[in-house]
């Protein structure tokens, strides 16, 4: 049986898991509560960027993503946007998007990541 590896935990929730040969990278939102879903897709990225560093590995090891948006109609475009530009050529990972009442009414959208280790 393999090792499993809680990184940022709390009662509640570990932010990334390693377990399996995986990395598992929860629902991440962002803290700028700008009303912009680019500015809010890019600090989400952000804050996935640092928890694959501190799993050890970067963003051309995703093999899954999950998105929700608060508008899937009005921002679908914007955060694809963001998306594109980050995602690594020839990394895109598989992915869903689907539209989702989020936590806090500020927020726009959510994003969860699955990595090989």
């Amino acid at each position: 049986m393999s090792d499993i590896v809680r990184i940022d935990t709390n009662q509640r929730m570990s932010r990334v898991v390693k377990a399996a040969g995986l990395v598992f990278i929860g629902g991440q939102t962002s803290a700028d509560p700008a009303p912009d879903v680019k500015i809010q897709t890019a600090k989400v990225l952000e804050k996935i960027d640092g928890f694959l560093e501190k799993a050890g590995i970067d963003k051309t090891r995703l093999v899954s993503a999950q998105c929700w948006l608060a508008n899937i109609e009005r921002d679908f475009a914007g955060m694809n946007e963001v998306w594109d530009a980050w995602v690594p050529q020839g990394c895109a990972p598989t992915r869903a998007t689907v539209e989702a009442k989020l936590a806090a009414s500020h927020l726009l959208v959510e994003i969860a990541v699955v990595a090989l280790a």
